[in-house]
């Protein structure tokens, strides 16, 4: 079993208490209540939250702001859980409750089907008498008309008996649709508490980094921002020099049509901070005047992301791991059955493998700042596959830079392609 399917299932199983059978409906909706009156309370709670780390994100960039930042949004996200776990309650009282309902349904179909056996024997019995024969074997002729009126009003209840079974049977129908739909989002809600706790373990694993990293002091914080900023330079005119070198025609019969839809948003909110291309940041002289060669969108550490479309992790890295080396941090690379391919940094964790099958949606990590980021989000790009190469910088050219042991996704400007046609 993978690791996140058993994760699923282990928080499935903390999470779904014995359900008391003997509860009355009455119990059960006044608890299926007080768990609304939670969720909303608690939105109220992350609705705060979110204004916080928003009123944060707008100040100055000190470690002590950073560190704020890291417990508000574990705040937000604790919320955040406790609003799915009473999601799963109340889903859990409401499957209890149908569950209830189709028993009855199932006793009351029982007892239909019964008496209309019963109805069926005795019409059958009257039915093999015929009516001449009555008529003859009988003394008394009001005897006969009689027995007719009775044959006639027993013709009716067999109807009526079928006619309640197939209302019965229809409701019973309906009512398992409605209990297997709330099956199905009982189990996207555990999904969704899997990936919050994965983002809470993401806020505690990168705060735990940065007092490493920092020694818990504001002069390292700013001298690391200082750091990152200078080799970004060198970094971006390294990969500038090799993006000039790389020659290649791309086939646009290998690539789909530009298209709304063709690709999700790698995110569930979806802000987007800097677009592709010719931007006023770029023209201000970052990425060595070549343009940003993807879209960058905001997202607080430890927000789950998502494939953008089913395919194959073809590489995964952390350019941090090469001492001063400031560009992508912490990247996933997948390959779509379509032509493109995906690159998704910054990340603060990752949770796929390289070879690995991922679905659209999929949560394949965790958005942070790693890298060169001067605030927390995620650099989406995309390639076209048939251009895009995993290599290390150093090798491929020429100018000096701290990334030259740093492996990383790489393709001719020609390769990059605007995901905003795809999205």
């Amino acid at each position: 079993m993978k690791k996140s399917a058993l994760a699923l299932v282990l928080v499935a199983t903390m999470l779904m208490p014995t359900l008391s059978l003997g509860q009355s409906a009455e119990e059960i909706q006044k608890e299926i209540d007080t768990h609304s009156d939670q969720i909303e309370q608690l939105n109220k709670e992350i609705a705060a939250y979110e204004k916080q780390l928003t009123e944060i994100g707008s100040k100055k960039q000190t470690l002590q702001g950073t560190l704020n930042q890291l417990d508000i949004q574990r705040k937000k996200i604790t919320a955040s859980i406790n609003v799915t776990k009473a999601k799963i309650r109340t889903l859990e009282l409401e499957i209890q409750s149908l569950s209830k309902n189709i028993k009855g349904k199932e006793s009351s179909i029982k007892i239909h089907e019964g008496g209309l056996a019963e109805n069926l024997r005795r019409l059958n019995e009257n039915e093999t008498q015929t009516l001449a024969v009555s008529i003859f074997s009988s003394e008394n002729l009001t005897d006969v008309w009689s027995d007719m009126d009775r044959s006639y009003a027993l013709q009716e209840a067999v109807q009526e008996s079928i006619d309640e079974l197939s209302a019965q049977k229809e409701s019973l129908t309906e009512t398992k649709t409605a209990t297997q739909s709330k099956q199905a989002e009982l189990l996207k809600q555990q999904r969704n508490l899997v990936a919050e706790q994965g983002s809470l373990d993401a806020t505690r694993k990168a705060q735990s980094e940065l007092l490493t990293q920092t020694k818990a002091q504001e002069s390292n914080f700013q001298a690391i921002l200082r750091e990152k900023q200078a080799a970004k330079a060198s970094f971006e005119a390294a990969l500038s020099d090799l993006q000039t070198k790389l020659q290649y025609t791309i086939d646009p019969s290998k690539i789909p049509p530009a298209g709304r839809g063709i690709l999700r948003y790698p995110l569930d909110n979806v802000k987007v901070t800097q677009y592709f291309g010719d931007t006023d940041f770029a023209r201000s002289g970052a990425y060595a005047g070549k343009g940003h060669n993807g879209i960058d969108l905001r997202a607080s550490i430890g927000t789950p992301i998502k494939a953008a479309l089913t395919g194959t992790v073809i590489g995964t890295g952390n350019t941090d791991a090469v001492r001063g080396c400031y560009s992508y941090g912490k990247w996933v690379l997948i390959r779509h059955g379509n032509g493109l391919s995906t690159l998704y940094a910054h990340l603060s964790q990752i949770n796929v493998s390289e070879g690995a099958s991922v679905a659209t949606g999929a949560v394949i990590g965790y958005a942070g700042a790693t890298g060169y980021a001067t605030g927390p989000h995620l650099h989406f790009g995309v390639y076209a596959s048939q251009a895009v190469q995993i290599i290390k910088l150093g090798e491929a050219t020429n100018k000096k830079t701290s990334c030259a042991n740093a492996v990383m996704p790489v393709a001719p400007l020609s390769g990059y392609l605007n995901p905003m046609d795809y999205l």
